[in-house]
C-alpha cells in the first residue's frame, strides 16, 4: 500500500514537471512570437522609410513642428510655414559683403539693399566695418575711395541680374564690386581724399586748415549756381581756406564743356582764373550755343590777358592731359556729376548753398 502511494506520488510530481515544462515551452515560444512581431515591425516601418522616404518625414516633422521636407519643397514653389511665406527660386544663393561705417548716418545701406534684393531675391547681405583688418583689406582690393561698398561672392555670375548688368559690376580679387555711381547711389563717406597737384588751380593758403575741392563743370547751371557761393566764401575767409579748383567736363551733356575747361587753364596760366571763370559761368548760354573757340577768346581779351599766349594755348589744348587727369580722379571717386565739393573730409553734392558750406568750415576751423 504504501508503494502503491509513493509510484502515485512520483506520478503527480512528474505530472507536474511536465506540465510546468509545457507552460514554459509556451511562454517561451509566445515571446519568441511577440520578438519576432516586434522585429517584423520594426522592419515594416524601416522599409517604409526607406521606400517613401520624405513622408515618413513629413510626419515626423509635422508632429515637431520643425520644418518641411525636400518632398514636399519639390512639389510647390510656394508655401506657408510660421507665419512667413516662402517662395522657391532657381538661382543661387548670393552673397554679399557691406563694408560700411555703422556710426556715418549718411552711410546707411538699406536703400541700395532693399533695391538689391528685388533684382536678387536670393541675396544674403552680411556687415564688415571699414576699419576692420577684413574691411580694409577689400576696400584695398577694390581700389574703393569710399563706403559702403558692395561686395558681391562669385555666385552674382549665375544670376539673371549679373548677365543683364554686367556693367554695373567691377572684377576685384575675389569679388565682383558694385559700382554704386554708375547706379546712382551717392557716396556716404570718402575713406580718401582727392590728392592736391602742383598743377591744380589753386587760391588762397595751400597751409590752410580748411581745404576746400571743388568739381566743376562750366557749362553745368548747378556749377554756376555753386560758383556764386565759391566767390562768397573766399571773400569772407580769404586764406583761412585754400580753394582747389578741378576739371570735369561732362561732354556727354556739355558738348563746350572741355573747350571752356581748356580756356580756364590758359587763363589761370597767367594769373586771372577767377575772372575769367566769372566770365564764363556770366556768359554760359552764350559760348554754349557759339561755334568753335572764338567767343572764349573774346573774353580772354576782355579782361586783359595776352591775347596771343591765350590764343596758342588754348588751340594747341595745352592743358588736355590735365583736364583728362582731373576726369580721371573723378571717376576713380565715383563722381559722376556737378558740383561735387569736398570740405576736408566732408562731402557735398550739387549746388551746396552758402550757408551749408559756412556751418562745415566754421566747424573745421573750431577743431
Amino acid at each position: 500500500m504504501d508503494e502503491y502511494k509513493e509510484e502515485v506520488k512520483d506520478a503527480h510530481i512528474e505530472q507536474n514537471k511536465n506540465e510546468l515544462n509545457d507552460n514554459q515551452s509556451a511562454e517561451q515560444e509566445a515571446g519568441h512570437e511577440k520578438k519576432k512581431i516586434k522585429n517584423l515591425i520594426s522592419l515594416i516601418i524601416l522599409l517604409a522609410g526607406l521606400l517613401i522616404g520624405s513622408v515618413f518625414v513629413d510626419v515626423a516633422q509635422l508632429v515637431k513642428g520643425s520644418g518641411v521636407s525636400q518632398k514636399a519643397l519639390n512639389e510647390t514653389d510656394v508655401f506657408e510655414l510660421n507665419d512667413k511665406t516662402w517662395v522657391a527660386y532657381p538661382e543661387p544663393i548670393v552673397n554679399v559683403s557691406v563694408i560700411n561705417d555703422d556710426n556715418c548716418e549718411e552711410c546707411q545701406p538699406d536703400e541700395v539693399l532693399t533695391w538689391l534684393r528685388r533684382m536678387l531675391p536670393t541675396l544674403l547681405s552680411s556687415k564688415i566695418d571699414y576699419d576692420s583688418i577684413e574691411g580694409e583689406k577689400i576696400l584695398e582690393d577694390a581700389s574703393a575711395k569710399s563706403i559702403p561698398v558692395f561686395a558681391f561672392s562669385s555666385e552674382i555670375e549665375n544670376t539673371d541680374f549679373y548677365e543683364q548688368a554686367q556693367m554695373l559690376f567691377d572684377k576685384k580679387g575675389d569679388y565682383y564690386i558694385l559700382n554704386t555711381a554708375q547706379l546712382g547711389a551717392p557716396a556716404g563717406k570718402y575713406t580718401e581724399l582727392p590728392k592736391i597737384g602742383e598743377d591744380d588751380i589753386k587760391i588762397g593758403d595751400e597751409n590752410s586748415k580748411v581745404k576746400l575741392v571743388v568739381f566743376s563743370d562750366f557749362q553745368c547751371p548747378y556749377s554756376k549756381a555753386f560758383n556764386d557761393t565759391a566767390q562768397k566764401i573766399l571773400e569772407e575767409y580769404k586764406d583761412k581756406v585754400l580753394y582747389v579748383f578741378k576739371q570735369l567736363p561732362l561732354i556727354s551733356l556739355h558738348p563746350k564743356a572741355i573747350d571752356a575747361a581748356l580756356a580756364s587753364e590758359c587763363a589761370n596760366e597767367q594769373g586771372e582764373f577767377l575772372n575769367y571763370a566769372d566770365k564764363l559761368f556770366e556768359g554760359q548760354k552764350d559760348w554754349g550755343k557759339s561755334e568753335g573757340t572764338q567767343e572764349l577768346k573774346t573774353y580772354a581779351r576782355q579782361i586783359g590777358l595776352n591775347a596771343v599766349q591765350f590764343n596758342k594755348c588754348l588751340d594747341d589744348k595745352k592743358y588736355q592731359e590735365k583736364i583728362d587727369e582731373d576726369s580721371q580722379t573723378a571717376e576713380e571717386f565715383g563722381i559722376s556729376g556737378t558740383p561735387a565739393i569736398f570740405i576736408n573730409d566732408q562731402f557735398k553734392s550739387g549746388a551746396a548753398g552758402y550757408d551749408a558750406i559756412k556751418e562745415i568750415i566754421d566747424g573745421e576751423l573750431s577743431e
